[in-house]
């Protein structure tokens, strides 16, 4: 274990539990077998399909981010993530094994997860969603009912009205 990295992601999410460790070990594969690693910009993708501690690891430790564009969230709950490589074209996601830790408290699963080898952690396999295209910028669209300012990718029209998601009223018949 690269223990300069754990503490990174330990700083980074402010304390250690076994979900960071989860995220970490996730990394630690992902950088073995694509050969990946700190994404400056989009180079490296993650698909999370969860929103647990985690995510964090894969913030710290790939500079993989909302903002950047290069952190999506696919929400399943599964301890999964999907990594991209723009450049080499290469992807793999990462899954987290169903194991019975019932006989183990939360600091020996954390342990566990940290020494042990990512194969008896993890599946591997072809990620299930394609690779997202790049961040885009949009043009910001003023909500004809609240006054604030969204995406136009983001707006709806409503009685003739651009409103913002917030604002719309959804109808549905229920199909």
């Amino acid at each position: 274990m690269n223990r300069q990295l754990w503490e990174k992601a330990v700083a980074f999410h402010g304390h250690e539990c076994p979900g960071l460790a989860i995220g970490f070990k996730a990394c630690q594969a992902a950088a073995e077998k694509m050969g990946i690693g700190v994404s400056e910009d989009e180079e490296i993708v993650c698909i999370t399909e969860n929103d647990a501690c985690g995510v964090d690891a894969v913030q710290a430790i790939l500079s993989c981010t909302m903002g950047k564009g290069n952190l999506l969230y696919h929400g399943t709950g599964k301890q999964a993530f999907s990594f991209f490589d723009r450049k080499n074209n290469k992807k793999l996601r990462v899954c987290l094994k169903p194991k019975k830790h019932d006989e183990m408290d939360r600091s020996q699963w954390q342990e566990y997860l940290l020494n042990a080898p990512v194969e008896e952690i993890f599946t591997f396999s072809e990620p299930r969603l394609d690779l997202p295209e790049k961040a885009r910028l949009f043009t910001t669209v003023i909500c004809e009912d609240c006054g604030e300012g969204a995406p136009e990718h983001k707006m709806r029209f409503q009685e003739g009205k651009a409103v913002c998601i917030d604002c719309f009223k959804d109808y549905s018949r229920g199909w």
